[in-house]
């Protein structure tokens, strides 16, 4: 159980990290969350639960595929908020077009016989 809250505020640590410097500067809250950091930490946690190299490299190939779609928001997300759409329905209209993303790319890659 420690094991499990040690996880937890390692992780939710560096969320309230990047977001208190986000508040100083966009570019180093940017250059933070845009960092592989919380992929990275999945690898560590995965590797440390099981110690299967393969679920590592599982795992770090499906967020190779995933990475793409997930870029909908960050294109999204700045137009509507430019053009005077409110922030939150402006998120929630950035994920669901992210959420389509997801979904287009991954029959996409199952049409190809790449699975996930």
């Amino acid at each position: 159980m420690a094991y499990y809250i040690v996880k937890l505020i390692i992780t939710a640590f560096l969320i309230v990290v990047i977001s208190e410097l986000s508040k100083r500067s966009s570019f180093i809250g940017a250059l933070l969350a845009s960092a592989p950091v919380v992929s990275v930490l999945a690898m560590v946690w995965l590797y440390v639960d099981t110690r299967d190299p393969s679920k590592v490299t599982a795992l770090s190939n499906s967020i190779f595929w995933l990475v793409l779609p997930s870029l909908a928001l960050f294109i999204t997300l700045p137009l509507l908020l430019k053009g005077g759409v409110n922030f939150y329905l402006s998120l929630c209209i950035g994920i669901g077009i992210t959420v389509l993303c997801y979904w287009l790319m991954v029959a996409m890659l199952g049409h190809y016989g790449v699975k996930l």
